[in-house]
C-alpha cells in the first residue's frame, strides 16, 4: 500500500487552470486575483474585511501590530499550538505567558483563563491581548472569552489556523467575537495557496492598518497623502511596514479552493465521524465534539489513555507511532508544548508549569486525515492502530 501522509493538499485540475491564467497574465503580484479572493473570503465568513499576506505567521504579526501589541503589553495564548501563536507577540516585543488547556478539547481553558486574569488584576498584571487558539480545528470558547475580554478590557486575536469552514454559534469562524482572526492557507491546510494567511475584522480601521503593515507602510491614494504629490508616480510611507504581500498566484490557488470549501468539509467531517466509528473499542480517546460548534477536521488528533496504560504511556505512544510509521502510515504528534521549547525555557519556563498541556502532548497522536483519503486507507490505519494497541491473544498451552 502507497504511503499515507497525515495531510495532503487537494489539487484539482480547475486549480492548476486558475494558476496557469496568472501565468498567462499580465500580473503575477498586486493584480486583481488578490482583492477578488479576498473579497470573497470575506462573503465566506460573514466578515466586512479579510487582508490576505504571506502566511499564517505573517498574519498573527501584523494583527498584534495592527492591535497595539509591543514593548511593555502582555500576550497570553495555548500552549497546546505551533510556535508561531506565542512568537508572534516577541516578535513585537511583547511579554508572552501561556493559558493551560482543557484536556478534553486541547483547547485553552475558560476556567483557567479566568482565574489567571483574576490572579493578574490583583497583581496589576493584565494581558492587552489574548490568542486562543482552534485546535484541530475545533473552536475554542469564543462566547465566555469575549465576556472576559470586555470585562477585564483585553483584546481577542483568534488563532484559526486550524478553522477554515468552522462554525462557532451557528456562525463561521471568524466572522464575530474576536477582535480579529488569522487563518492558515499552509499546503496541508483545509484551503491551501501554498503558503498564505488572512486576517478579517470588522473593524475598518484596524483592517486599513493591516493593508499598510502588509506593503511597507506605504499610500498611493491622493486623499490619504500627507503631502502634495509631485505627479502620478507619488507615494508616501507613512508608517513602518513590512513585505508580506499574497502573490496573484497564490490568491488564484486560494479563490479556486475556497469554491470547494463546504465539499472538502463534508468530507472531512465523514471522515472524522467513521474514524470514531472505526476505532471506539480502542483504550484511546477520540476527539471531543461540542454542541454549538463544528470542527473544520484539520487534524484527528487521538490520545492514548493514560489510566489504561499508566506508567507505560510513553513507551506505548512510541511504540504505536513507529508501529504506524513503519506501515506507511505518515502520522504526526500535534503539539510539543511551546512552554517547553529550550527557547522558552530560557524565558523563565519551565516543565510541570502547564500540566493539562504536556499531559496531553504525552498521549497524542494525529491520524491521517485529509478530503482524498480512502475508505480503504482508513480501514488500514485504524487496522494497524489496533493492532499496536491491543496484543495478540496468547493461544492455549504457550507461556505469556
Amino acid at each position: 500500500m502507497a504511503f499515507i501522509p497525515y495531510s495532503r493538499q487537494s489539487i484539482t485540475e480547475a486549480d492548476i487552470a486558475a494558476v496557469t491564467a496568472v501565468l498567462r497574465s499580465d500580473f503575477l503580484t498586486q493584480g486583481q486575483e488578490l482583492p477578488a479572493f479576498e473579497a470573497a473570503f470575506a462573503q465566506v465568513h460573514q466578515v466586512a474585511h479579510a487582508v490576505a499576506v504571506t502566511n499564517a505567521t505573517a498574519a498573527l504579526h501584523l494583527a498584534c501590530l495592527a492591535l497595539d501589541i509591543g514593548p511593555g503589553t502582555r500576550v497570553w495564548t495555548s500552549p497546546n499550538s505551533f510556535l508561531a501563536s506565542a512568537n508572534c507577540a516577541r516578535y513585537c516585543g511583547a511579554e508572552i505567558d501561556f493559558v493551560d488547556i482543557d484536556p478534553a478539547s486541547g483547547n485553552l481553558s475558560v476556567a483557567a483563563l479566568a482565574a489567571k486574569l483574576a490572579a493578574a488584576q490583583a497583581a496589576g498584571q493584565l494581558p492587552q491581548l489574548l490568542i486562543p487558539v482552534d485546535f484541530a480545528g475545533l473552536p475554542c470558547d469564543l462566547r465566555e472569552m469575549r465576556a472576559l475580554a470586555d470585562r477585564y478590557g483585553f483584546k481577542i486575536l483568534e488563532d484559526a489556523s486550524h478553522a477554515t469552514g468552522a462554525s462557532y454559534q451557528g456562525r463561521p469562524v471568524g466572522a464575530a467575537w474576536a477582535d480579529a482572526t488569522v487563518f492558515s492557507f499552509h499546503a496541508v491546510k483545509i484551503v491551501t495557496t501554498a503558503e498564505g494567511g488572512m486576517v478579517t475584522t470588522q473593524d475598518a480601521a484596524l483592517a486599513d492598518r493591516l493593508r499598510l503593515l502588509r506593503s511597507h507602510g506605504m499610500v498611493r491614494e491622493t486623499a490619504l497623502l500627507q503631502e502634495p504629490a509631485d505627479g502620478p508616480w507619488y507615494y508616501e510611507q507613512q508608517s513602518l511596514g513590512y513585505n508580506c504581500r499574497m502573490t496573484e498566484l497564490q490568491a488564484a490557488l486560494g479563490r479556486s479552493q475556497l469554491t470547494r470549501l463546504a465539499a472538502m468539509h463534508a468530507r472531512r467531517v465523514a471522515l472524522a465521524d467513521r474514524y470514531d466509528r472505526l476505532l471506539a473499542d480502542l483504550p484511546l480517546h477520540t476527539p471531543v465534539r461540542v454542541a454549538g460548534r463544528q470542527s473544520a477536521w484539520h487534524l484527528y488528533v487521538v490520545q492514548l489513555d493514560a489510566a489504561h496504560f499508566g506508567a507505560r504511556l510513553a513507551e506505548q505512544r512510541l511504540h504505536v507511532f513507529n508501529a504506524l510509521r513503519e506501515a506507511g502510515i505518515g502520522v504526526n504528534v500535534h503539539y510539543i508544548p511551546i512552554h517547553t521549547q529550550p527557547d522558552y525555557r530560557r524565558l523563565g519556563f519551565a516543565r510541570g508549569d502547564f500540566p493539562a498541556a504536556e499531559a496531553y502532548y504525552a498521549g497524542a497522536i494525529s491520524l491521517p486525515l485529509y478530503p482524498d483519503l480512502s475508505a480503504a486507507d482508513q480501514d488500514h490505519v485504524a487496522e494497524v492502530l489496533r493492532q499496536a494497541l491491543v496484543p495478540a491473544p496468547v493461544p492455549c498451552g504457550v507461556p505469556a
